[in-house]
């Protein structure tokens, strides 16, 4: 049985303030919903990840600031760092070494760009913090193997919608629809979204225009 994890909860001081800084970053806002004047949610999804963090009222008894070095991986930690930066984020300089241990921080990146060993970090207003860790090559047993049943049935699925696409498009690459659509599918959108998606992308990027 899969079983993935998916909301980390935060503690806030001040929700607008959080749910701004978080915006901010450009975070995909999934919810803000009042059930009640002492009870609030807001999510934010961080760029193409599978979990997401939630804050808001009456959502924990845990004080302001105090979840530490949650782990964003990233591919490049230095345009992460630039991106989050320009953002209004207040990142540290990158180093290697122990992620968690200060007393074992090496200024800088490490030399050999070594996958798993570069880090920087940075908080919200609040204080809860977060680390950015580059991974560039997972570990042998670090990835889950493919659900072959889910990958044979999202293909299906993208060849009939590409179907309609076809009749009417000019000659194109299917395999370029079909990364837009799966890729926005894998995304979370509906079909009809991704359909639209992938249709953009055919007209802005490969100039295939229906």
């Amino acid at each position: 049985m899969d079983a993935k994890f998916e909301v980390a909860v935060l503690p806030v001081a001040d929700v607008e303030r959080a749910k701004a800084f978080y915006q901010g970053l450009g975070w995909r806002l999934d919810a803000d919903i009042s059930v009640a004047d002492d009870y609030r949610i807001v999510q934010f999804t961080p760029p193409n990840s599978p979990a997401s963090i939630q804050f808001g009222t009456g959502v924990t008894t845990m004080a302001p600031g105090s979840v530490e070095h949650l782990y964003l991986i990233v591919a490049d930690l230095a345009a992460a760092r630039d991106e989050l930066i320009s953002h209004g984020a207040d990142v540290s300089d990158i180093w290697h070494g122990a992620g968690l241990n200060v007393r074992r921080h090496v200024p800088g990146p490490d030399p050999e760009r070594g996958s798993y060993r570069n880090f920087a970090s940075f908080s919200d207003p609040d204080g809860n913090s977060w680390l950015l860790q580059e991974i560039t090559e997972r570990l042998p047993g670090r990835v889950w193997p493919t659900n072959d049943a889910a990958l044979a049935e999202l293909l299906h699925e993208t060849a009939e919608h590409h179907g309609s696409f076809e009749q009417v498009a000019p000659p194109h690459n299917w395999w370029d629809w079909y990364a837009a659509y799966m890729g926005a599918r894998q995304l979370g959108s509906t079909p009809d979204e991704a359909s639209a998606a992938a249709g953009r992308y055919m007209a802005e990027v490969k100039h295939v225009v229906v």
